[in-house]
Order: structure tokens, then sequence, then C-alpha cells
């Protein structure tokens, strides 16, 4: 029994030793969620741990980052807020994305009762996806033509409230009424889409209308070729300003503004010539340069 005793004595003494080692660093760990907390875009103490993936560390608080970081102890993944779409440079973009034979093909001044279906037409038979570049008083005139070219699978661009061509030599808070306007309008017209573009009226852009643009998630978006379709040169002045073999062109047609017979002819023999030389269809640049 004095054996017995002996040993259990021991037994004893190892465990509360133990207790003493471990609990220093349990109670030293605890601290290290709530000093990265709110900490957003950084690893802290617990996104290095066992538990850890970060979280806590851009989280709301510490029951929170507790929580996660139990929820990955156990074999969970832990939650976390989906990547946002960051504001772009307010550079102008005139170059399409992807490899060197890429285009972007924009079309301008719409949405138009008469011609937009037509050129969404023309696209979808050649394959091609744009940008079309909406007047806010168009896009609210007809909103069911801004929902179509969305489910069609093309991109938005804000091109003002009322094209104005002199805005330009407007006052600042003028040529923001006209940008952030345009693009709430082109958005009530059709829930959900996103606005990634601004074209000034005539390409006049201004160091604040650029910077207006981008800090409303808007790139500004110039171009690299204009045929000068509004001004109904004839499809062959069209088509022969525009073939020639360029890198990541951003090519500009219209779509409102007139009859626009012209472009939805000349549409036809760009398209396949793009095609022909090895193009692919691409978007603007938005995020990089």
């Amino acid at each position: 029994m004095a054996i017995t005793s002996t040993r259990a004595r021991r037994r004893a003494a190892r465990t509360a030793l133990a207790a003493a080692v471990l609990l220093p660093g349990v109670l030293l760990g605890a601290p290290s969620y709530a000093a990265t907390d709110g900490a957003a875009g950084t690893t802290g103490t617990a996104g290095t741990g066992t538990a850890g993936t970060g979280t806590a560390g851009a989280g709301a608080g510490a029951g929170a980052g507790a929580g996660q970081a139990a929820a990955a102890a156990a074999g969970q993944p832990a939650k976390t807020q989906p990547a946002r779409h960051g504001k772009p440079p307010m550079t102008i973009t005139r170059t399409a994305t992807g490899a060197e034979r890429s285009v972007a093909i924009t079309i301008d001044d719409g949405p138009d009762p008469v011609w937009t279906p037509k050129v969404l037409d023309v696209l979808d038979r050649h394959g091609v996806k744009a940008t079309f570049c909406m007047i806010g008083n168009h896009a609210q005139e007809h909103p069911a033509l801004v929902r179509e070219v969305v489910a069609r699978g093309h991109r938005l661009c804000d091109h003002s409230v009322g094209h104005d061509t002199t805005m330009d030599h407007k006052p600042v808070a003028y040529q923001e009424r006209e940008i952030v306007g345009g693009k709430e309008m082109i958005e009530k017209a059709a829930p959900g889409a996103r606005v990634d573009y601004y074209r000034a009226p005539g390409g006049a852009f201004t160091p604040d209308s650029r910077r207006i643009a981008a800090e409303h998630g808007m790139r500004p978006l110039g171009w690299t070729v204009d045929p000068k379709d509004w001004s109904l040169p004839g499809v062959p002045s069209i088509v022969d300003t525009v073939q020639h073999p360029l890198v990541r062109p951003t090519v500009l047609f219209h779509d409102g503004g007139g009859d626009r017979s012209e472009t939805v002819a000349a549409l036809e023999k760009v398209l396949p010539w793009y095609a022909a030389q090895g193009y692919a269809f691409t978007f603007p640049a938005r995020d990089t340069d």
C-alpha cells in the first residue's frame, strides 16, 4: 500500500507540474485573438497557430474570432467575406484585355429602341461580347433594353446623364452630377448589374471626371480606333478605318444618336474580319493598364 500511495503521489505531482507549464501558454495565447480584432487585411497571431486562418485578425470581435478559430480547429472551414471589386485606376484605358490579338468592341449612345436590338443581333450571330456605353436618360427611357444587354452577357459603361460634350468646361459639381447620375440611372434600369466603365461624352475627360469615375468604381474608358460611324461616312469608310491589325485595340461604334444602319452593316463585315485575323473578343482593361 505504501508503494501504491507513493506512486499515486508521484503521478499527482507530475499532473500538477504539467498544468503549471501549460496554463501560462493558454493565458498568453488567449489575448492574441483580441489583439488582432478589427485589423482588416492583416494576419495576427491567431492566423499563425494550429487553429488559425487569419480570419480572427480581420474580424468583427473576439467572440466571432474565437468561434471561427474553434470551427477551424474542428476541421470546419472558417467563413470569409467575398472579395470586393476594387477601385480602378484613374488613367484612361484604351486597350483590350488578353493577348496581343485581342479586341474590345464598344457601343455608344444607346440604348435605342431601333438600333440596339439590331446591334445585339449582329453581335450574337458572331459570338461577340461588347461594352455598351449608355446615356443615363436613354437607359431611363428604355430599361428593358438595358436588361437585355446585360442578359446577353455584355458589359455596361456610363456615358453620363445627357451626353453634354461641353461638360469638361463646366464646374466639378456639374460633372459629378452627370457622371454619378448616369451610373445610377443605368443601375436602376438593370438592378444588380455592374457599371464597370465611364466614357466621357466626346472623350472630353478632365482630371476631376476621371477621379470621380474611379471613386465610383468605374474605369475611365477611351478608344484606339474611331471610324466616326456617327457621321455616316459610308460602310466602306467605316470598314477601311477599322481593318488594321493593332495590338489590343478598343474600337468605337454607336447604336444611338440617329440612323445606325451603316454601323450595323459595317459590324457584319468587321467582326468576321477580326476573327479571321485570329483576334479574340474581350473587354476593355479595367484594373490594369
